[in-house]
């Protein structure tokens, strides 16, 4: 008797040990990969910010340790989505195994920044704003983390104007490219380097040149580029895809008839938005599609406002109404409907389930699968196969993501 007391005593101390620890075991311990994406759009990085600050609560609320980069097992994100994908993967320097910051703490970093990134009295050569305070305070805030330091994967594309081809900072491509292992601090400043807006940007690291422009290049909506990076790299039973817009503008139907458009520059083009408006359904269309007809458990839950108010939609004005005003338009945007796009019309269809909603049933899977990869690491770790306890685990966090991917796909 005293043996199987002193067993079980020693087998809760390795759970406690187990599910103490933050980083998010390797996906091969678990039923899904869990993918974060979030998009460029300036000071409108506040939208998603705001959004991420419910999802951080929800999981917090389950477990006060909790950080966003102990929950998904990539972070994906284009200019100042990059810039909030290393805010939230970097360790903190008080605590490395938490996160240097949280969404609010973002959301309040932009309000108080802002006004010096985009600060119109410091013009550039050739850009609207030198750029010198976001290249300072960037590398204040991340010291010398490097790309290998992140406490969970990253994704963060840019573009060589140099060799005219787009470069994707990732974790998942350090084995075979190691001098992507540059400083956080360059790829966020290369990544937010928008042309005409903040000059473009220079720096070596390990012997290779990088002359950088802004990832919303190659990828304003980074998703693309982190599922694949994903599917490059994981072999996975089924997948999870939280994807954060910064706004658009709502679509009014025209009325210029096809003999008048031809008619047409290539500025009246650009000046209509009907070119961007292409390539951001045709992105939508695809990340959409790919998960019709998928393994039944993918998931794919897309958080956009479709009807920014047109007052917010500069990405560069900093004036504290505008910041206060993407701010609570963040949270009204978790009391609407999930919105879906139609492949057939690409019409945007509303679905029956509130956006905090969907975010809080996205919680519950995140945290079901994070305790089955604990439960699992622990018993490899003890080489006893405790079968019957991960089977509860698997089959809680996959009824969670089917009933998910039901109300979505």
């Amino acid at each position: 008797m005293a043996h199987l007391v002193f067993f079980l005593l020693l087998f809760a101390g390795q759970l406690i040990r187990g599910f103490s620890t933050q980083r998010l075991p390797p996906s091969n311990n678990g039923n899904i990969i869990t993918v974060l994406s979030i998009d460029g759009g300036g000071i409108k990085g506040i939208l998603p910010a705001t959004v991420l600050d419910y999802l951080d609560k929800a999981l917090k609320a389950r477990n006060p340790n909790a950080d966003l980069a102990h929950y998904f097992d990539v972070i994906g994100g284009t200019s100042t989505g990059g810039l909030i994908t290393a805010m939230l993967a970097a360790p903190s320097p008080r605590d490395p195994s938490r996160a240097a910051f949280t969404p609010a703490q973002i959301v309040d970093f932009y309000k108080q920044n802002g006004p010096h990134i985009f600060n119109e009295s410091r013009p550039g050569n050739g850009s609207l704003f030198d750029g010198e305070f976001l290249h300072n305070i960037t590398r204040e805030l991340l010291k010398d983390t490097r790309l290998n330091q992140t406490l969970t994967n990253v994704v963060i594309p840019t573009f060589d104007i140099k060799t005219q081809k787009p470069v994707i900072f990732s974790n998942y491509k350090l084995d075979n490219a190691p001098y992507l292992n540059a400083l956080l601090s360059d790829i966020c400043i290369s990544t937010s380097a928008a042309p005409t807006q903040l000059p473009l940007y220079y720096f070596v690291n390990d012997g290779v040149e990088f002359n950088m422009v802004d990832g919303g290049l190659a990828a304003g909506n980074p998703t693309q580029a982190t599922i694949s990076e994903v599917l490059q790299h994981n072999e996975y039973p089924n997948i999870l895809v939280l994807s954060l817009g910064t706004g658009t503008g709502k679509i009014n139907e025209t009325f210029v008839d096809a003999q008048t458009a031809a008619n047409w520059s290539v500025l009246d083009w650009l000046g209509a938005g009907f070119l961007a408006r292409a390539s951001v359904a045709m992105t939508e269309y695809y990340h959409e599609s790919l998960f019709v007809g998928s393994q039944p458990g993918d998931i794919y839950l897309r958080i956009e406002e479709y009807d920014l108010n047109p007052d917010f939609f500069n990405s560069v004005n900093v004036t504290q109404e505008n910041m206060n005003g993407l701010e609570d338009t963040g949270k009204q945007l978790l009391q609407e409907n999930v919105v879906k796009l139609n492949l057939d019309t690409f019409d945007l269809e509303k679905l029956q389930l509130k956006n905090a909603e969907a975010l809080d049933r996205v919680a519950d899977i995140l945290v079901g699968e994070r305790q089955c990869r604990l439960k699992r690491k622990s018993i490899e770790k003890r080489e006893r196969p405790f079968l019957e306890t991960l089977r509860v685990f698997s089959d809680k966090t996959q009824a969670s993501a089917a009933l998910l991917r039901k109300l979505f796909i």
